[in-house]
């Protein structure tokens, strides 16, 4: 395969993806890492990708996909990682759950008991409703359509009012040395205001949001607590975090 042919083929999967490896990349093309390292950094000269820690990822325009359209992705996974962060709520716990799917599938999943929920979401609320325990408070704003959640100077003042000891926040990229991003800035102010409220954070993310780094950044790593992960998230992937040490939960 020639130089050029092969590149093309980096950017190709790269915007497909979203973030690649270095290891991945030099499997695929069965070349050196060192190959692949000078590959990414004429690309990135070029401005055709962004070099990350360990790998690349797009530099394509993110947005912001329909809610519809996020609630069929990667669902297993979604659902193993939303089932392992009910087990960390108790009884009169005051929690905040975001505008994410995987927050929709913690949701579903929360037993009827005495708890607090703050959010953004219209899908949350909706799916709390008939809890008759469980006191929902929902926060206004600009109504986003495509995730069916509100944002805004409304929300975030909104937000100020309040104080919850465990926030479960999830995200288009994490980053260990960029943190946590979105693909709406928008959404990444309403969480930063969510995690400023609260005493514990935890993560919510998939295999596929690791070494990637979104459009708008959140918040750096040290204000998370636990990042909660499904089981195809690799060894490699999780090291430099715990490095960091936060705690890395693999569902």
């Amino acid at each position: 395969m020639l130089v050029a042919e092969r590149q093309e083929k980096i950017i190709a999967l790269v915007n497909e993806k979203g973030s690649v490896r270095v290891s991945e990349l030099s499997q695929l093309f069965n070349v050196t890492e060192e190959t692949i390292r000078r590959d990414l950094e004429k690309l990135e000269s070029e401005r055709k990708l962004q070099r990350s820690h360990g790998g690349a990822v797009s530099i394509k325009e993110d947005t912001e996909a329909p809610y519809f359209e996020r609630e069929i992705r990667n669902v297993k996974e979604k659902q193993a990682v939303a089932a392992q962060a009910v087990t960390y709520v108790t009884t009169n716990d005051r929690i905040i759950l975001d505008a994410s799917t995987t927050a929709w599938y913690m949701a579903k999943r929360l037993p009827d008991v005495p708890l607090t929920v703050l959010t953004n979401s219209m899908k949350v609320a909706m799916e709390l409703a008939n809890r008759e325990k469980i006191t929902v408070i929902t926060v206004g704003g600009t109504l986003l359509r495509k995730s069916l959640s509100f944002v805004g100077p409304q929300t975030n003042q909104t937000l100020e009012l309040y104080h919850v000891n465990k926030a479960f926040i999830s995200c288009q990229g994490v980053h260990p040395k960029q943190g946590i991003s979105d693909s709406n800035e928008m959404q990444a102010l309403v969480k930063q205001k969510m995690i400023d409220i609260s005493d514990n954070v935890f993560l919510l993310a998939d295999h596929t949001k690791f070494g990637k780094q979104a459009f708008s950044r959140i918040t750096t790593m040290e204000t998370v607590d636990t990042i909660i992960t499904d089981s195809k998230t690799s060894e490699e992937q999780i090291r430099d975090f715990q490095e960091l040490e936060i705690d890395v939960i693999r569902a």
